[in-house]
């Protein structure tokens, strides 16, 4: 059975805090072998001094840029959709200013794979349990309406389940099937977090059957620029065909 709780007790993060003590503190006593701790990415940027003057914002988003895919100018400014230095694509490139001090906004974590390993190695040790650990933030998707949260960090847990191989229900081979489980939980864990309420950490259970201690962090979810059928947006991509195409004639 799956069953996934937020965890109350975790006071407002500042720079310096020892987050993977705090969170301790806030799961002794209930966690169990086999459990999966979802932490909010904004506590882990917070303790690990991410934090950038709110009018610097488009400073720092430019700094986090390696490639742009898309922007578009709309009545309240203009939205960047672009590539940060961990590769993932976002809005803004990950720079966020909900949740934060007023007058700050929080950059994404710089590794947050290795911050996922240091809170799972630190609470394996205080209770001597199996654990992972999966930092998630909130993204947008293509085609899609609305957010959802994803990881963007991991430790100890398979966030991609590869089924390729095996065989469905009706014994036909699977050949390209494997779920982002990584991302599940963390959507998962996103529905108890509430973000409104101050939940930035949440309990999954059930799923002991995913972790792994050597298993890849999340960074092994993100799809090469190279690999992606859908690099550019529209505007950008009719842009640089109508440029290589001008190129060619002359």
């Amino acid at each position: 059975m799956l069953t996934v709780w937020a965890i109350g007790g975790i006071p407002e993060i500042v720079d310096g805090d020892d987050i993977a003590a705090i969170i301790g503190d806030a799961v002794d006593g209930t966690l169990e072998d086999g459990d999966i701790l979802a932490v909010t990415s904004k506590i882990v940027s917070k303790a690990e001094g991410r934090v950038v003057l709110a009018a610097d914002r488009e400073q720092a988003i430019t700094d986090e840029t390696v490639r742009i895919v898309a922007t578009r100018v709309h009545p309240g400014g203009v939205t960047r959709i672009v590539e940060n230095s961990l590769g993932i694509v976002a809005a803004a490139a990950g720079v966020d200013s909900s949740n934060t001090p007023d007058g700050t906004v929080l950059l994404l974590p710089v590794d947050p794979d290795a911050s996922a390993r240091r809170l799972r190695e630190v609470l394996e040790r205080r209770f001597g349990l199996r654990l992972g650990v999966i930092v998630t933030d909130t993204l947008g998707r293509p085609w899609r309406e609305g957010q959802t949260d994803v990881a963007i960090g991991s430790s100890g847990v398979r966030v991609l389940e590869d089924l390729r191989g095996t065989r469905d229900t009706q014994g036909r081979r699977l050949d390209v099937t494997a779920p982002a489980v990584g991302d599940e939980i963390s959507a998962a864990a996103d529905l108890v977090k509430r973000k409104s309420d101050g939940l930035p950490v949440a309990v999954v259970r059930g799923l002991s059957h995913l972790l792994d201690a050597d298993a890849l962090g999340a960074r092994s979810l993100i799809r090469r620029a190279d690999m992606d059928m859908f690099r550019l947006g529209t505007d950008e991509a009719w842009q640089q065909g109508f440029e290589a195409g001008r190129v060619a004639r002359e």
